[in-house]
C-alpha cells in the first residue's frame, strides 16, 4: 500500500507512538486523521501537522465513527495505526493483602483490548467498502508491548490486555484476508513516551541501559518508521513484531 496520497487514521495521535506515527505518514504524503482524547493536544497538533483532528474515545463506538466520518471526508480510508492505550499498576493481591483491584482492571483491560477491537472492527468495515488498490484493500496496525510476553510484577491487567492484542492479530488478518485487508501489531520495548516521562529520570536511565543494542530507551520515530513500513510492505500480514533492541523484561 501506497503511503503517498493514502489517507490514514492514527488513534493516540496526539503524543508519543502516535504523534510520530501522524508525522511521519504526513511528510510521506498521506492524508492523516489524527483521533485522540477530547482533553488531548490534537487540534493543535493537527494544525501543526495539516491534518485533522478527531475527538474520539477508543472505546466509544459513535465516536470512532465521526472520526472515520472525518477521514472519509479525504477519501477512501486505506490505513490504521492503532496507537491509543493506557497503563497503570495492578497486582493479583496488593501489597495489604487484599485482591487487587478489578475496577483498575477492567478500566485498563477496556481501553486497550476492547479499545482495539473497537477501533479495528469500525474501521475495516470502511476498508472492505472500498476499491482496491493494487491487490488490496487497507493495512491495520495494533499496538501490542514486550509486556504481553514477558509482564512485570504489578502489570496483570496492562500485560492481559496487550497478550489480548497478539491473539488478536493473526485471527483479524485470517479473518480480513478475503476483503484485502492486512493485520500486523508491533510490540514495543521500552519507549521514550509520555507512559514512561512519569518516571524518575534515573529509572528512565536505567531502563534504556537495559536494552542490549541499541542501549537506550526507544524512539516514538522507530515505531513511527516501522508503521510506515508495515503499510507498504505488502507480505506483512498477521504479525506481531517485537520492536525492543531485544530486551526481555525482568519479572520487576
Amino acid at each position: 500500500m501506497k503511503v503517498e496520497g493514502s489517507v490514514a487514521l492514527v488513534t493516540g495521535g496526539a503524543s508519543g507512538l502516535g504523534l510520530a506515527t501522524a508525522t511521519r505518514l504526513a511528510r510521506g504524503g498521506a492524508k492523516v486523521v489524527i483521533a485522540d482524547l477530547p482533553g488531548s493536544p490534537g487540534e493543535q497538533v493537527a494544525a501543526d501537522l495539516g491534518c485533522r483532528f478527531a475527538p474520539a474515545d477508543v472505546t466509544d463506538p459513535e465516536q470512532v465513527t465521526s472520526a472515520l466520518d472525518a477521514a472519509a471526508g479525504l477519501g477512501p480510508l486505506r490505513a490504521l495505526v492503532h496507537c491509543a492505550g493506557r497503563g497503570g499498576t495492578v497486582r493479583v493481591v496488593d501489597r495489604e493483602g487484599a485482591p487487587g483491584s478489578l475496577e483498575d482492571y477492567t478500566r485498563i483491560v477496556t481501553t486497550n483490548l476492547i479499545g482495539s477491537y473497537n477501533v479495528i472492527r469500525l474501521a475495516a468495515a470502511r476498508m472492505s467498502a472500498t476499491e482496491p488498490v493494487d491487490g488490496e484493500r487497507g493495512v491495520c496496525v495494533l499496538t501490542a508491548s514486550v509486556a504481553a510476553y514477558e509482564g512485570q510484577i504489578g502489570q496483570v491487567a496492562y500485560a492481559s490486555s496487550k497478550a489480548g492484542v497478539v491473539g488478536m492479530t493473526l485471527v483479524a488478518a485470517r479473518d480480513l484476508s478475503r476483503r484485502l485487508i492486512r493485520v500486523c501489531s508491533i510490540a514495543p520495548g521500552v519507549f521514550d513516551t509520555p507512559m514512561l516521562g512519569r518516571l524518575p529520570e534515573e529509572v528512565r536511565a536505567s531502563l534504556g541501559a537495559a536494552v542490549p543494542h541499541p542501549s537506550r530507551l526507544g524512539d516514538p520515530a522507530d515505531y513511527a518508521a516501522l508503521a510506515e513500513h508495515i503499510i507498504a510492505n505488502p507480505m506483512l500480514n498477521g504479525e506481531t513484531i517485537r520492536l525492543d533492541g531485544a530486551i526481555r523484561m525482568a519479572p520487576r
